[in-house]
């Protein structure tokens, strides 16, 4: 199967099934999402929506973050992976809003970018669920499904080719949604370890691409 057609077909199939489609951090503004973002790395939304609470109802925005000691932002965060490091980075993020951008969240890659704990999937992420930008954020999740559905090449190594590969192949409308199709996908069904062939519908175009995985055809 050509690679257009195999876009075709996948992407059909998630317009159907998931027409409406989000992440599942939760969050009450701009701020809160990007605090979820940064505290999600190498942790599960499940766990940081149990953290997030009683963080956002003491520092629900940028201004009230910024006056905290990192200290006092890591008892709210210490059961996330990386609490020290994370808890630094919430800190000096809000400080540096508060001083560089009157406490709001900025639309530009390179503003994103610049702030501490920062890094390009997180701004894409925030581009792309708070501003609606057609912005392909590369998380474990995506890249894996990506290459096992065979919508990349396998030079596609890297993340950041892993979301070129997909930005030229996807339609810009269905850019901000793909993401979480993708991502869901690998989390619930397309699973790293044990992945739930029997139960995916995508199961009959999947060449199973994935180096040293059983799967492999």
């Amino acid at each position: 199967m050509k690679r257009e057609e195999r876009y075709k077909q996948v992407l059909e199939h998630f317009r159907q099934q998931m027409p409406e489609v989000n992440t599942e951090l939760q969050y009450g503004n701009v701020f809160q999402l990007l605090v979820a973002v940064i505290l999600s790395a190498q942790c599960t939304d499940k766990r940081i929506n149990q953290v997030t609470p009683e963080l956002f109802r003491r520092y629900p925005d940028a201004q009230s973050m910024a006056g905290a000691e990192e200290f006092e932002v890591l008892e709210y965060v210490k059961s996330v992976s990386y609490p020290n490091a994370k808890a630094h980075h919430l800190v000096q993020m809000a400080r540096t809003l508060v001083e560089h951008h009157g406490g709001e969240v900025p639309q530009d890659m390179n503003q994103l970018l610049d702030l501490p704990g920062v890094g390009r999937k997180t701004a894409n992420v925030i581009q792309a669920v708070a501003f609606g930008q057609a912005t392909m954020a590369v998380d474990t999740h995506v890249y894996r499904v990506s290459h096992r559905l065979g919508l990349v090449p396998k030079t596609a190594n890297t993340p950041l080719k892993v979301e070129r590969a997909l930005m030229k192949n996807i339609p810009e409308a269905d850019i901000p949604k793909a993401h979480h199709w993708l991502l869901l996908h690998g989390r619930y069904v397309c699973t790293s370890q044990r992945p739930h062939c029997d139960k995916c519908e995508l199961e009959h175009l999947c060449p199973k691409l994935i180096e040293g995985s059983k799967l492999q055809k």
